[in-house]
């Protein structure tokens, strides 16, 4: 089956990069979120993002107005009942997400697949809540979404054959590269890399070196392209600490204690880049 039109559901950082890869890739697109002005941010990212690449050359001022047409907001998921795919990019919230996907189960005809772009929480678990778990699967996008290349393509319990394999040719047709993880927690990305994180928070609440230092020593030596607490930041130290719980719980290992520095900063409001500050100052003029 072709996908002409799709829903996205959350307007954010994680679902504005989906729909303008999917709008990218001649797809149409409703980008839905629960107010308009959440819609309008999301909308007014992506027309950022593709200035951008028309001012560096990479796209023409007529791809970026033809792009920007495929996308339509929406405020209701009623408006899902005319598309035939709808991905859920919501805020990391299990409570939240079962709701969204107990409404587009009801909303979106029987053949429509309904896919989660959760980083860390049981697709299974998600796909329970609705009547078509065989048509229900994880699809993973990294951020930012209109730079990297890889989706985790995670298959719950009943996903069937052909909806992965639909999943995963709408993932190339996007620019990407599928890969193929079971349901654990974590999956595979933010099972390797938040304890990595995680251990190089300990090694700032235990004195071992400055966040600077312990950015400088995994990117020059290490050759990671960002030090963990700089990616911490952008990730958001909220999601970090979500993402360590969830392992946690699922594991009942120690080795996946979240630190006391990282949820203390999120317990003062230190989130990263989104909130100004975390383990860097963000704040402009600072």
């Amino acid at each position: 089956m072709e996908i002409e039109k799709l829903i996205v559901v959350g307007a954010g950082q994680m679902g504005s990069g989906i729909a303008q890869v999917a709008a990218q890739a001649g797809v149409t697109v409703v980008l839905n979120d629960i107010k308009q002005e959440f819609v309008d941010r999301g909308l007014k990212n992506i027309q950022k993002i593709l200035e951008k690449d028309v001012n560096k050359g990479k796209k023409t001022a007529e791809e970026k107005t033809a792009i920007l047409a495929r996308i339509g907001p929406s405020v209701s998921l009623d408006d899902a009942a005319s598309c035939q795919f709808a991905i859920e990019a919501a805020t990391e919230n299990l409570p939240i997400k079962q709701e969204i996907f107990r409404t587009l189960d009801r909303v979106c005809p029987p053949h429509v697949v309904l896919a989660t772009n959760t980083s860390s929480l049981p697709v299974t678990e998600l796909a329970s809540v609705t009547k078509r778990p065989d048509k229900f699967i994880g699809m993973h996008f990294m951020n930012p979404v209109p730079v990297m290349k890889l989706v985790e393509i995670i298959r719950g319990l009943e996903t069937s054959d052909e909806v992965y394999k639909l999943v995963e040719e709408l993932s190339v047709k996007f620019g990407k590269v599928p890969v193929e993880v079971n349901d654990a927690p974590g999956f595979v990305s933010n099972r390797v890399l938040l304890p990595m994180i995680n251990e190089a928070i300990f090694c700032l609440y235990e004195g071992v070196g400055k966040p600077e230092a312990i950015d400088t020593v995994m990117k020059l030596g290490m050759n990671h392209p960002m030090g963990p607490l700089a990616l911490a930041d952008l990730i958001g130290l909220d999601t970090c600490l979500h993402i360590m719980n969830v392992l946690y719980e699922g594991f009942k290992d120690s080795k996946y204690r979240p630190c006391p520095l990282l949820k203390q900063y999120v317990s003062a409001g230190r989130l990263g880049v989104k909130s100004g500050r975390g383990f860097y100052n963000y704040k402009s003029g600072n």
